[in-house]
């Protein structure tokens, strides 16, 4: 679509790593284009991981990716067991919930859910 997001990518110290995390965690697909460079699929939005010793992180100036999950609990369990790190719980805000998590490469993406809210939480 004209002059809308298209694409995305990602710096990554471990590809392989990387790439199997990724596909644990939420199915995505990979496409490799030489040994420096991997693309995805099936992850809401077309991108691609490039090998470098950066990492993506808000705390430096980076954008933070969101993913939406209807079961947040269920998906911060899947990142766990693939091998990523919780970096900020989940918690509320209003409409919502979410949490922070760093993938074997370093970069930092969020998860949020607008499932499972209570009275308390949804104000």
């Amino acid at each position: 679509m004209h002059e809308k997001i298209n694409y995305v990518e990602f710096p990554a110290r471990d590809l392989a790593a990387t790439k199997t995390f990724f596909a644990e965690a939420f199915g995505w697909t990979f496409q490799d284009y030489g040994p420096d460079y991997t693309a995805f699929s099936n992850a809401g939005l077309e991108g691609g991981f490039f090998t470098s010793e950066l990492a993506a992180r808000p705390q430096s100036g980076s954008v933070l990716i969101v993913l939406y999950s209807r079961t947040l609990e269920a998906t911060q369990a899947k990142i766990i067991a693939a091998g990523g790190t919780i970096v900020q719980e989940i918690f509320s805000f209003p409409g919502g919930r979410r949490f922070h998590f760093t993938e074997p490469s370093g970069n930092e993406l969020a998860v949020w859910s607008d499932q499972g809210l209570d009275d308390e939480s949804a104000a």
